[in-house]
C-alpha cells in the first residue's frame, strides 16, 4: 500500500509529472518523496528536540492533565490481560471522557525513557509523520508534487503547529489523524478500480474510528467531506460505492464503538460543560452574534503568520492579474473537493458554542496545500527566490517565538509578522515540583495524600502538582480545593496538605472571594503550620502546609502479627445522637491485610431489645495505605475521625463489635476488640469532631435519592466535593463491598439499599446497580424513582426493553413526571419507535425549561 500511496501508480486524471513517483525541487535535482518528507520530518525532530533539551518549564493546567492521563494508562498497561473482556472495561473506563489512543501510543516512549514531559512528547514525532505524509499524498492527488512539498514544509512552519508540537495536548494528534483520514477518503473517491475502492474503504473505515479515539472532535472535520460523497454517490445512484462507504461506517463504529459504550453517558454530559457551560464561562460570543462566524477568521494571522498568509496571496493575484484565469492544469474537482473540507469544517467549528484558539488547527495542513498552491503562482523567473525568501523569514520568525532571543527589537518585529503567542524555552530555572513530592513522600512514606493547592497559575496549580505526584507511583495527588464559598470548612478538615502562593493566584477570579477565605483558613490556622517553602523563579513564595495532628498514622513496629488487631479505641465517655463523634482507632497487623482488608465495626446497644446499633464500616487508613509487599516488618495504623449515630439511637450504653472481611475472597474473621463502652445521651454535649469519613457521607447521601430530581441535584454536587478527597476514589470500593456484606445480612434494610446502588451506579457497575435497584423497587415499590432509577440503568446499558418494563410503575404512579417521559421516549427510540419517540421527547422542553 505504501508504494501505492508514494509512486501513485493508480490511473488517477493528473498531468504527466505526477506519475513519474519524483519530486523537482526549483528544477534541481530529483528525489524521492518518501526522502524529501522523510528530511523535513527530521529538521523538525531536531528542532523540537533540542528545544526540549535547554527547557526547564513545568507543563500548564491542560498539558499536565493529559500527561496524568497518559500515565495513568501506562500503569494499566504494565500487566495488559488481552484476553479478558473485563480487562478491556477497565482500560475502557479508565478516561470516560478522554478518548485513550493517544494514551495507548503514548505509552512505549515512556517506557523506554523515564517518565516526564518531554519522553511523552516523543509521540508527537510519531503524528509529525503521519501529518507530513498525509499533506505530501493530498498535495500530489490534488495538485502536483512541487505544491505538496511546499505544503509539507509549511506545516513546519505554521505558528499555531509548531506551538502546540511542544504541548502534550490533543490537538496536534487531532490534525494528524483528521489529515490522513482525508488522505484515505481522497484515494477512495478517486480511485477507479473497484479492488482497490474496497480496499481504500476499509482503510477509511478503520481510520476514521481511530481518529474518533483520538478525540471526538475529529467529527466536526470529517463529517462533511463524508455525507458528500455519502450523497454523491446516492445522486449518482452508485449503489456499489455507497455500500462501500456503509461498510466504512460499520467499521467506524466497530473501532471506536467498546469505548463509548461504556462512556456515553460521561461523555455527552462532559461535551455540555466544554461547550454550553464553557462558552458561557469564558464570555465566547453566541452564534447569533456574527463574531462567532468569524472568529476563527480573525485568528489566520496568528495561526499561519502574515508572510506565509500575504506571499501566496499575492501569488494568486500576480497570476491573476497576468493570465487573467487560473493555470490551465489547475485541477478543479481537486480545489473544490479541498474546498469541502475548509468550508464544512470551518462552519462547524463555528457552530461550536466554546471558542478556542487551537479548536480548528486541523484545517491548517490542508489550507498549507493551498497556501503552497499560491507560492508556486509566482512568475517563474523570480519566483524561487520569493518561495525560499518567505521560508527562510518564517524559520526566523519561528526562531523568535521558540527561544528568548532578539532582545526587545527582536520580539517587536516578530509580533509584528507573527502576531500569535510565544513559547520560549525557560532556560536555567528550577521550579519545586518534583521536591514538593518528595518532601510530602518523605514525610509519610506509608501513605497515599491529597495535596489541597490554592493557586491555580500556569506554572503552580492542581494539574501539575498532580502529574509529578503520577510519576512517584500515584501515591501523591493535587486537587483545587476551595472553589466555593460554603465547602471552604469542608475543604480544610478533609486533607492534610495545602500549597498556598505568594504574589498572583491565578485563574481563580470565578471563586476568588472562596479562595480568599480558604488561603485564609490555611495560611492562619494554627493546625496548618507550613511545613516547608521554596522561592519560585518568579519572585514569589510557595508554602507547604501540612495539618496537625495529622488524621492518620503509620509506623512500623518489630513485632508482627498474622492477623488485623484492634488495639485500642479512644472515644468519649458520652456523646448525643445524630452529631458526628470525635473517635481514635489503633490498628496493628501485618502490612498486605492492613492495606488491602476492609473492617465491619458494629456499634451495638447492651440493654436494647430492639437491637439498635449503626454501622463505621471501611478500609484501614481510609483506603489510603501503601505500604511494602515484601517486607518482614508489622506495622501501626493511628486513625482520627469522626462516626455517625443515628438520630434516633436509643439512648444507653453500646460497645463495639469488629469483623475484618477481605476485598478480594469476600471472607470474614472476628478481630478481638478491647472493651469500650459508648453511652448515646441526648443531654450529653456535642464534642468538636473531624469530618465524616466519605463512606459515612455517602450513605447520608444515599438517604436523599427516595426524593428525586431534587435530591439528586444535591447529591451528585456533594459527589464532586468528595471525589476531590479520594482521587482514585477508592470509598466507593470500599462501600460497594461492606453494603453488599450488610446488605445480605440485613435484605430488608432499605437504606442499605439505597446506599449500595449509589456506590454500584458511581462505581459504574452496571450490573450491581441492577441488582441493587430491584431490591430497592421491592422494598420501596411506592416511590416512582425507584423504579426510574433501575429503568435509567438499564438504558445506560442498552438494554431498552428492560428498561421500559421497570419503567411502567413509575408511570402508574407519576404518569405526568417530564424526566419518566423522557426515559420512555429513548426507550422506544432505541427499540425503533420512533413516532413514540418523538411524542415522548417533546417532555425535555418542560426540563429544559
Amino acid at each position: 500500500m505504501s508504494n501505492i500511496v508514494w509512486e501513485t501508480r493508480f490511473n488517477f486524471d493528473q498531468v504527466q509529472s505526477y506519475r513519474e513517483g519524483k519530486v523537482i525541487v526549483e528544477g534541481s535535482k530529483k528525489i524521492t518523496g518518501a526522502i524529501a518528507i522523510s528530511i523535513i520530518w527530521l529538521i523538525g525532530a531536531i528542532s523540537d528536540r533540542l528545544w526540549f533539551i535547554f527547557d526547564r518549564s513545568v507543563p500548564a493546567w491542560d498539558p499536565a492533565y493529559y500527561l496524568t492521563g497518559s500515565l495513568i494508562y501506562r500503569r494499566a498497561f504494565q500487566d495488559p490481560q488481552w484476553f479478558s473482556g473485563q480487562w478491556w472495561d477497565y482500560i475502557w473506563n479508565l478516561s470516560a471522557k478522554i478518548p485513550p489512543l493517544v494514551y495507548i501510543l503514548t505509552i512505549p516512549f515512556q517506557n523506554i525513557f523515564a517518565p516526564s514531559p518531554d519522553t511523552a512528547n516523543l509521540v508527537h514525532l510519531l503524528f509529525s509523520a503521519i501529518l507530513l505524509g498525509s499533506v505530501y499524498c493530498i498535495g500530489c492527488q490534488l495538485f502536483n508534487r512541487q505544491v505538496a512539498l511546499w505544503a509539507a514544509g509549511l506545516c513546519l512552519l505554521l505558528p499555531a503547529l509548531y506551538l502546540y508540537r511542544f504541548e502534550y495536548l490533543l490537538d496536534y494528534p487531532v490534525t494528524a489523524s483528521v489529515a490522513f483520514s482525508f488522505l484515505l477518503l481522497t484515494m477512495w473517491r478517486k480511485c477507479e478500480q473497484p479492488r482497490y475502492q474496497w480496499l481504500w474503504a476499509i482503510a477509511v473505515g478503520i481510520s476514521v474510528g481511530l481518529a474518533f479515539l483520538v478525540k471526538q472532535t475529529t467529527a466536526l472535520f470529517l463529517f462533511v467531506p463524508l455525507l458528500w460523497v455519502t450523497v454523491g454517490t446516492l445522486k449518482r445512484r452508485d449503489w456499489g460505492r455507497f455500500f462501500q462507504m456503509a461498510i466504512a461506517g460499520l467499521l467506524s463504529v466497530l473501532v471506536f464503538g467498546p469505548w463509548l459504550s461504556n462512556t456515553w453517558l460521561l461523555m455527552i454530559t462532559s461535551v455540555q460543560r466544554a461547550t454550553i457551560y464553557a462558552a458561557r464561562a469564558e464570555g465566547d460570543p453566541p452564534l447569533t452574534d456574527p463574531e462567532a462566524w468569524t472568529y476563527y477568521l480573525s485568528l489566520l494571522p496568528d495561526h499561519v503568520s502574515w508572510p506565509l498568509l500575504l506571499v501566496p496571496i499575492v501569488g494568486f493575484l500576480l497570476y491573476l492579474i497576468r493570465w487573467r484565469s487560473l493555470p490551465p492544469d489547475t485541477p478543479k474537482s481537486g480545489f473544490a473537493w479541498l474546498a469541502v473540507f475548509l468550508v464544512g469544517g470551518y462552519l462547524l467549528c463555528s457552530l461550536n458554542p466554546n471558542k478556542d484558539f487551537r479548536y480548528n488547527f486541523a484545517l491548517l495542513p490542508m489550507l498549507s496545500i493551498v497556501l503552497a498552491w499560491g507560492l508556486t503562482l509566482w512568475p517563474k523567473w523570480w519566483g524561487m527566490r520569493v518561495r525560499w525568501g518567505t521560508m527562510a523569514l518564517a524559520v526566523l520568525l519561528m526562531i523568535l517565538t521558540l527561544w528568548p532571543v532578539g532582545g526587545v527589537p527582536g520580539q517587536q518585529f516578530r509580533s509584528l509578522l507573527s502576531p500569535g503567542n510565544t513559547r520560549h524555552a525557560e532556560i536555567g530555572v528550577n521550579w519545586p515540583h518534583p521536591e514538593i513530592i518528595s518532601t510530602i513522600l518523605a514525610a509519610e512514606p506509608y501513605l497515599q495524600n491529597t495535596i489541597g493547592v490554592l493557586p491555580s497559575t500556569e506554572n503552580i496549580n492542581q494539574h501539575n502538582i498532580d502529574y509529578y505526584g503520577a510519576i512517584k507511583d500515584f501515591q501523591v495527588y493535587g486537587r483545587q480545593v476551595g472553589i466555593a464559598y460554603d465547602e471552604v470548612s469542608q475543604d480544610a478538615g478533609s486533607l492534610c496538605w495545602f500549597i498556598t502562593k505568594t504574589g498572583d493566584q491565578g485563574s481563580v477570579d470565578r471563586i476568588k472571594e472562596a479562595q480568599t477565605l480558604m488561603v485564609t483558613a490555611i495560611a492562619q490556622g494554627p493546625q496548618f503550620p507550613v511545613y516547608r517553602n521554596w522561592l519560585l523563579p518568579d519572585g514569589n513564595t510557595l508554602n507547604l502546609h501540612r495539618c496537625t495532628p495529622s488524621p492518620v498514622e503509620v509506623s512500623p513496629r518489630a513485632d508482627i502479627s498474622e492477623v488485623v488487631n484492634l488495639e485500642a479505641v479512644i472515644v468519649p465517655e458520652s456523646a448525643p445522637p445524630g452529631v458526628p463523634i470525635p473517635i481514635t482507632y489503633i490498628w496493628s497487623g501485618p502490612p498486605q491485610q492492613l492495606e488491602s482488608g476492609l473492617v465491619l465495626l458494629t456499634w451495638t446497644a447492651l440493654d436494647d431489645d430492639n437491637n439498635t446499633q449503626w454501622f463505621h464500616d471501611r478500609a484501614i487508613g481510609s483506603g489510603r495505605l501503601e505500604l511494602p509487599e515484601d517486607t518482614a516488618t508489622g506495622f501501626e495504623v493511628v486513625e482520627r475521625m469522626a462516626m455517625l449515630p443515628p438520630p434516633d439511637a436509643t439512648p444507653g450504653n453500646y460497645t463495639l463489635q469488629a469483623t475484618y472481611l477481605s476485598r478480594e475472597t469476600g471472607e470474614t474473621l472476628a478481630i478481638a476488640s478491647p472493651p469500650i463502652t459508648l453511652t448515646i445521651d441526648p443531654n450529653a454535649a456535642a464534642l468538636p469532631a473531624p469530618e465524616l469519613d466519605l463512606i459515612t457521607q455517602l450513605q447520608q447521601l444515599a438517604l436523599k435519592l427516595p426524593q428525586g430530581i431534587q435530591g439528586l441535584e444535591v447529591i451528585f454536587n456533594e459527589i464532586r466535593r468528595i471525589n476531590q478527597y479520594d482521587p482514585v476514589q477508592d470509598y466507593t470500593k470500599q462501600a460497594q463491598k461492606t453494603l453488599a456484606y450488610r446488605l445480605n445480612q440485613e435484605p430488608d434494610n432499605l437504606n442499605l439499599a439505597y446506599s449500595l446502588a449509589l456506590a454500584s451506579v458511581l462505581e459504574q457497575d452496571v450490573n450491581g446497580a441492577i441488582a441493587a435497584l430491584e431490591t430497592v423497587t421491592k422494598l420501596d415499590p411506592n416511590n416512582p424513582f425507584a423504579h426510574a432509577y433501575l429503568a435509567f440503568v438499564h438504558l445506560y446499558n442498552f438494554n431498552a426493553r428492560a428498561a421500559e418494563i421497570a419503567l411502567q410503575p413509575a408511570l402508574a404512579l407519576n404518569p405526568e413526571q417530564p424526566e419518566f417521559l423522557v426515559l420512555r421516549g429513548v426507550s422506544a427510540l432505541l427499540q425503533g419507535r420512533f413516532l413514540q419517540a418523538k411524542q415522548d421527547l417533546q417532555a425535555l422542553s418542560l426540563i429544559n425549561n
